[in-house]
């Protein structure tokens, strides 16, 4: 079965960076674009960036400049890497792909940038 697994998240101050990883399991992961997504208590889910399974990449305007969306098929892990992270930037992040019209969504990790 597909699983899409989130890590990297925690607790950093404002203009600190993290790192966030996905790995996937279950399917042939070189062949899917992959998204990362973050909700806040009380606010939309909004989309934060893109990766296509052939590396082009797309970001939210929130976040051009400081965010930067990587894969490695070897490994089958997309990565979010973050920096000068805001407050605004607290959310739960979730990976998520599209399969033969299903969609799949990881448990997510949490990202807290205190200010």
């Amino acid at each position: 079965q597909v699983r899409l697994v989130e890590s990297g998240g925690g607790l950093v101050q404002a203009g600190g960076s993290l790192k966030l990883s996905c790995v996937v399991s279950g399917i042939t992961f070189s062949v899917l674009d992959i998204g990362w997504y973050r909700q806040a208590p009380g606010k939309q889910r909004e989309l934060v960036a893109t990766i296509s399974k052939a590396g082009g990449t797309n970001y939210a305007d929130s976040v051009k400049g400081r965010f930067a969306i990587t894969r490695d098929n070897a490994k089958n892990t997309v990565y979010l890497q973050m920096s000068i992270l805001k407050p605004e930037d607290t959310a739960l992040y979730t990976c998520s792909t599209l399969n033969w019209g299903r969609i799949y969504w990881g448990q997510g990790t949490q990202v807290t940038v205190s200010s």
